[in-house]
């Protein structure tokens, strides 16, 4: 009777909110921004992590992730800030445990995080080239194996999605290593499957987050069927459904999401 009792009062309780750990979140402007605003709509607690230090150093600008929190903290959901340099191999399972901890399983882990430093094949260095590495390939690799560590067998499992790119000339480190992150994210839905952890990739292609002028916007429009640009909330809205049930049968998918957008020959 008395393990009757407690079954019952634990089917009584209300349950957690889902949680979902978003990294590159540094500014309000940003596709990572537009995505955590989507999954507190739909009704997640969310973990944010950002890079002060690159947000200043390639954006140019200060994170404001503080002032995003405070945004989706007035809609009732629990928000952590979760900082970190992901070029650091210890943090990436530090940002995992925290958000474990203080939040709850992560039921949802979004990587748009990046380091991207214009260079070519002649001009980038073994050190960005290194940098590019630890943080697009081997942060993401940390990040994905620690999300399957707090994830037991049978369990409720977790949804996976990374940003990549196809943007390669003149970006050459970050082209690369995105081509990397793409093999090794999509692994994850055959390796991690006894886990319930499903994966994906999306290519938005060229998003205006405050990079573009307007020459490159028009551009980038007139490369695209529609002649139109897609923005941060395109990224989001595909971003929403992979990691909801409805979206659940989507695995192991580099899923182009670029309105048409071609690229033009070399």
């Amino acid at each position: 009777m008395h393990d009757h009792a407690a079954l019952t009062a634990a089917r009584l309780q209300p349950a957690l909110p889902p949680v979902a750990l978003v990294t590159g979140a540094g500014r309000r402007r940003g596709i990572a921004a537009a995505i955590a605003r989507g999954l507190a709509e739909d009704g997640f607690d969310l973990a944010l992590s950002s890079s002060d230090e690159y947000d200043r150093r390639v954006n140019g600008e200060p994170s404001d992730v503080e002032q995003l929190a405070e945004e989706l903290r007035a809609t009732g959901r629990r928000v952590l800030l979760v900082p970190g340099e992901l070029a650091d191999p210890a943090v990436p399972a530090a940002l995992v445990a925290r958000t474990r901890d203080e939040l709850g399983p992560i039921g949802a882990l979004v990587m748009c995080h990046c380091e991207s430093v214009d260079s070519s094949i002649l001009t980038t260095s073994a050190a960005s080239f290194d940098r590019h590495y630890a943080v697009n390939v081997r942060a993401s690799w940390l990040l994905l194996k620690a999300l399957a560590e707090q994830a037991p067998v049978g369990g409720p499992g977790a949804a996976v999605v990374a940003l990549t790119s196809d943007h390669t000339v003149g970006n050459l480190p970050y082209g690369a290593t995105k081509g990397a992150l793409d093999r090794l994210v999509l692994a994850g839905t055959h390796e991690l499957a006894e886990r319930g952890i499903r994966t994906n990739v999306i290519n938005p292609g060229p998003i205006d987050t405050g990079w573009m002028d307007d020459a490159v916007r028009t551009a980038v429009a007139e490369q695209t069927p529609a002649g139109a640009l897609g923005g941060p909330g395109t990224v989001a809205d595909l971003v929403r459904f992979l990691v909801s049930e409805r979206g659940a049968w989507i695995r192991g998918q580099l899923l182009l999401s670029n309105g048409g957008f071609t690229t033009p020959a070399v």
